[in-house]
């Protein structure tokens, strides 16, 4: 007998269990962050509902935070992000069976644990109905700890002292997301030249820095993984 959709459920919320142990103490250091920036503190916890992806939060929150212009606060975290079109490029074998409705609000609940761990499941053909359940096993496994690690980093980061100056949390954030991602000679050229090109930018109107950081560090990533690999 198959397994109902609340086995599946399970199995992949266990599936997903042991990444909590770093996914929290991020969310943590991500609402800390929050109450380090002059934005109210629940318009920061809104990027948890609404982009709910750590590091294009942590870019957001910083955007919003030195007032940068909402052109630019809305494409940094969709250029971050690009990585999920290949995402549901991989999941629409999957997708691609169910109905529309959840076609259109699966992938809010995507994250590079939920695609990894799903993926690696299952082949393209099996059944569309498991794979949906074990998805939301880990996704929403991921969903609600994180929702709630972000509100008690902002009431404990609400109730630091202003002079302690926790504006070095943004910062330590993106070192602790940029050093595991650094496993080849593309990636490392990708994060030199973006982070060259970030300090060079820094003085762009309106925030546009990071994005030209962004660009430039795709760009570079891409050139070297296209002349290794000749």
């Amino acid at each position: 007998m198959s397994a109902t959709p609340r086995q599946r459920f399970i199995e992949g919320s266990k599936a997903v269990s042991p990444i909590l142990l770093g996914a929290i103490p991020f969310g943590l250091v991500i609402g800390v962050s929050v109450a380090a920036t002059p934005i109210n503190n629940w318009v920061g916890w809104a990027t948890s509902i609404i982009v709910f992806a750590g590091a294009a939060q942590v870019a957001v929150i910083e955007l919003i935070g030195t007032e940068a212009l909402a052109a630019v606060a809305i494409a940094t975290p969709l250029i971050i992000n690009l990585r999920h079109a290949m995402y549901s490029a991989a999941m629409a074998p999957y997708f691609g069976k169910l109905s529309r409705t959840d076609r259109l609000w699966l992938p809010y609940l995507l994250t590079d644990q939920a695609f990894v761990i799903s993926a690696s499941r299952y082949e393209p053909d099996s059944d569309p109905t498991t794979v949906k359940w074990f998805y939301l096993g880990t996704a929403i496994t991921l969903w609600i700890p994180w929702q709630i690690a972000t509100i008690v980093g902002i009431l404990v980061g609400a109730e630091i002292p202003s002079e302690w100056s926790l504006d070095f949390a943004i910062a330590l954030v993106f070192l602790g997301l940029l050093a595991p991602a650094v496993h080849s000679r593309p990636s490392a050229v990708a994060a030199i030249v973006g982070g060259v090109v970030a300090v060079l930018s820094l003085d762009l109107p309106n925030g546009t820095g990071i994005i030209v950081a962004s660009l430039a560090g795709v760009a570079a990533g891409t050139i070297a993984d296209w002349r290794l690999s000749r």
